[in-house]
């Protein structure tokens, strides 16, 4: 992936979310990295939003709606994003084995924090996204960690 910054003349390549201070005074993602970068979205992105797929979840943990309500407040805590209202957590498709499992859903005031709990598989699948700045290194580690799984996938799309 490659961004520009506003006048198209530099071309800055993007592998790992930094962000760079541009000349023209904007804020652009980098690969480099140092102290004086801010974590500003800027330059046409709207927001970011990070993918996760967990497997070998604690079982029990999953198919706890109190654990999974627990959840989206330590995480949207944790990012320091402003929940808005109170998540949605409901357990459905009891009668097809392949998607049987909770989903939730907490709005942010900056986008939302949705999931859905596998429980044929013991796997987690949930998104984070929000227009406003947050460490995905922190959320990943904590979701891991949260739901003790054994393994963890990410990938970061930049809107």
């Amino acid at each position: 992936m490659k961004i520009k910054n506003k006048k198209n003349k530099k071309v800055y390549p993007v592998k790992k979310l930094h962000y760079l201070k541009l000349k023209d005074n904007t804020y652009s993602f980098s690969q480099r990295k140092g102290e004086n970068l801010k974590p500003v979205i800027s330059n046409g992105v709207y927001g970011k939003e990070l993918i996760l797929d967990l497997s070998g979840c604690d079982p029990e943990i999953i198919r706890s709606r109190k654990k999974i309500v627990q959840y989206s407040k330590e995480i949207c805590d944790l990012i320091k994003v402003k929940r808005y209202g109170k998540p949605i957590c409901k357990r459905f498709a009891l009668d097809n084995f392949h998607v049987a499992g909770y989903s939730l859903v907490q709005l942010i005031e900056t986008s939302l924090v949705s999931g859905h709990f596998s429980e044929a598989w013991n796997k987690a699948f949930i998104n984070i996204f929000s227009c406003k700045f947050f460490d995905d290194k922190k959320a990943v580690n904590f979701t891991k960690y949260f739901f003790k799984a054994k393994k963890i996938k990410n990938k970061i799309l930049i809107r």
